[in-house]
Order: structure tokens, then sequence, then C-alpha cells
């Protein structure tokens, strides 16, 4: 994930220089996009049942993915 130090903000201000609205990197954009997205998958799979990392090595080769 992307911290604050790592976006290098800019701030657009109100006449009483208030922060109203902020300018970033396309890249680091589309970085806090990613991250987002990741968290909604993170929440949405909260509920699952979770498996051993051996239990999923095992069945990744035997389906001959790794």
């Amino acid at each position: 994930m992307i911290g604050m130090k790592g976006l290098n903000p800019q701030f657009i201000t109100n006449e009483a220089g208030e922060k109203i609205s902020v300018v970033l990197p396309i890249s680091k954009f589309q970085e806090l996009l990613e991250d987002i997205e990741d968290l909604a998958v993170v929440a949405e799979r909260r509920e699952e049942p979770t498996i051993s990392h051996n239990k999923l090595l095992t069945e990744l080769k035997r389906d001959g993915l790794i």
C-alpha cells in the first residue's frame, strides 16, 4: 500500500486557505485505486473458510498450476 509520503500531493485551496481538492500524479492515483479494489475483495471474502499454506500448495501442484 502507498502512504501519504509517497503520494506527494498538491492541494487546491479556497479563498480561506482551506484544502478543498487534491492533485496527484496519475500513476499514484491508479495505485490508490488498485489498493481500494484489493481491500474491497478482502472485505467480500472475509467470511470464506481458510486453508493452510501447505494444503494450498498441494492443491496447486495437484491441479498443475505450479
